[in-house]
């Protein structure tokens, strides 16, 4: 079977496509035929050695896939083979097949296919945890939502919604902006072109934002928690701007705010039962139409590093899905 492999860290073109051996599920594992795997920037960082998780090399990235059961080890009882199913792995996923625990394996809910399977769970999953978990959002509160047209922003718009929030959106030019609205985005702000400040204040009455969902970092956090209301929540997400912000703690204390870690591989480990939770909630927002992923680009596996690359220079809206057969 093919996989695309990184064996020494680097940018997307050091990576290669090789035929490699197929594997046998052992106890508790599944092997799975993947269909489409989504791309997502923890991709970028693990191929450099600048993610938190670090397989050893050499190694698949590709943190989700979707896919059908090929085989099951022994004590597998969850899933079966011909099962379609998708799963967050953390790395792993851009191959034709995937060895995994079977655990982690999730059925596709009805009528979603392979494609969209690929592009909802790390997304949708992670933005969840913020929002409900670490951000405790409210119906009738004021979300900001910065990098808001990348796969987790758009997410973080519905799920928003879903939850009853209002949504601001910020994005770095019109077309992404526009996407943000498509997905139900209330307001929106061009931080290319805008006071980021001035704009968040007009745009909540002086009052600001009740929680900020951040993965992006570099220079648009700072001026950020410095518009949240009293009582807000930073939620810190990740750092796509490429770096990480030396926040003045004095305003925490000056706004009574949280600033909070959204860590949510260890949260899907750690705490498993809560983590099917919010799966379940995801899958019935999504059969009431209330969850959307948007899928910007489909390509297949072996242009993994074409839709890297795309994704290190932020020119995504949405996600990009590899398949491995054409769609």
């Amino acid at each position: 079977m093919k996989a695309v492999l990184c064996k020494a860290y680097g940018p997307p073109e050091s990576l290669v496509v090789e035929d490699v051996p197929s594997a046998a599920p052992g106890p508790g594992e599944a092997v799975v035929a993947v269909k489409a795997a989504g791309v997502n920037f923890p991709d970028v960082l693990i191929i450099q050695n600048k993610y938190q998780l670090k397989p050893p090399l050499p190694f698949s990235p590709g943190s989700e896939f979707a896919g059908v059961v090929k085989a099951v080890g022994d004590g597998v009882s969850a899933v079966a083979a011909d099962d379609a199913v998708f799963a967050i792995t953390g790395y792993g996923a851009f191959a034709e097949e995937v060895t995994v625990d079977a655990r982690r394996l999730l059925r596709i809910p009805a009528g979603m296919d392979f494609v969209t399977a690929a592009a909802f769970g790390l997304t949708y999953a992670t933005s969840d945890h913020a929002l409900r978990d670490r951000g405790s959002l409210k119906s009738g509160e004021t979300l900001l939502v910065l990098g808001a047209s990348g796969g987790v922003g758009l997410a973080a718009i519905e799920i928003g919604k879903a939850i009853g929030a209002r949504v601001i959106a910020c994005a770095s030019n019109d077309e992404k902006l526009a996407s943000c609205r498509d997905h139900g985005a209330d307001a929106t702000i061009n931080y290319a072109t805008e006071d980021l400040r001035e704009r968040i204040k007009t745009l909540t009455d002086g009052r600001g934002p009740d929680v900020i969902y951040d993965p992006v970092g570099g220079p648009y956090t700072e001026p950020a928690l410095r518009s949240l209301a009293w009582r807000g929540r930073l939620l810190v997400v990740g750092f796509a701007a490429g770096e990480i912000p030396r926040i003045p703690l004095n305003l925490a204390l000056l706004k009574g705010c949280a600033i909070v870690g959204v860590y949510w591989g260890d949260f899907s480990r750690r705490e498993p039962d809560r983590f099917a939770e919010s799966i379940q909630q995801l899958g019935r927002w999504h059969a009431e139409g209330k969850l959307k992923p948007h899928v910007s680009q489909i390509l297949p596996l072996e242009r993994a590093a074409d839709a890297l690359h795309a994704m290190s220079e932020r020119k995504v809206i949405g996600k990009i899905v590899l398949t491995t057969s054409p769609v």
